[in-house]
């Protein structure tokens, strides 16, 4: 059996990851260190916090720990003084990056599962998880979300809390499913950002006559 202590570990791990890489986009901004910290925390706890409010559950992750708040805050300002090594690190993020993105959504779907709700819901919790901390920062950068890009990212969610959620759902081994959809999940993420792979494009431009 997994043990929740490693699940635990490797959330810490994603919101470290995700507060450092929301450091250096607030710096890109010219953000005060005031700003580094709460971008950092936003986007690492902005999904989790989205999807307690939508489902009504409380309190939110980092109220209940707020522990939370000092790691998120404190991996963004320590990134400030090594910024300049992060260009070197740049695969470690990516690979960081997409552990955190299929953590955060089989914890997602694990939430709203214990809440009793609809599979539809869980996948969707899932994802929310996963993705809204960065559609968060993106917003407070005034960049266009990368959901809402070509880029395969939300639907790596939506596949990995669909296998997850429809394992369980089939009464397979818990440990099994969710090892299996975090591989396939995190499988999914690397192939596509060294391949290029993503969703097909909406292009629409208005003629003039």
């Amino acid at each position: 059996m997994i043990p929740a202590e490693l699940v635990h570990i490797l959330y810490l791990v994603a919101i470290v990851a995700e507060a450092m890489t929301a450091a250096l986009s607030a710096g890109r901004r010219q953000m005060d260190w005031l700003g580094v910290a709460l971008l950092g925390s936003i986007t690492a706890l902005g999904g989790g916090s989205v999807r307690d409010v939508l489902l009504g559950r409380h309190p939110l992750s980092w109220v209940e720990h707020p522990s939370y708040l000092l790691i998120t805050s404190a991996a963004a300002l320590a990134t400030i003084p090594v910024a300049h090594l992060m260009g070197h690190l740049r695969r470690l993020f990516l690979f960081l990056d997409a552990v955190g993105l299929v953590v955060f959504t089989i914890i997602g779907c694990d939430i709203a599962m214990g809440l009793g709700m609809p599979i539809v819901v869980v996948i969707a919790s899932g994802m929310i998880t996963g993705c809204v901390g960065g559609v968060l920062r993106d917003i407070l950068c005034t960049d266009i979300p990368l959901l809402f890009r070509a880029e395969l990212y939300a639907t790596v969610s939506i596949v990995a809390g669909c296998l997850y959620a429809g394992g369980l759902w089939l009464d397979l081994p818990h440990d099994l499913v969710m090892v299996g959809a975090m591989l396939i999940g995190l499988a999914m993420r690397l192939l596509a950002l060294r391949f290029g792979w993503s969703m097909p494009k909406f292009v629409y431009t208005e003629s003039l006559h």
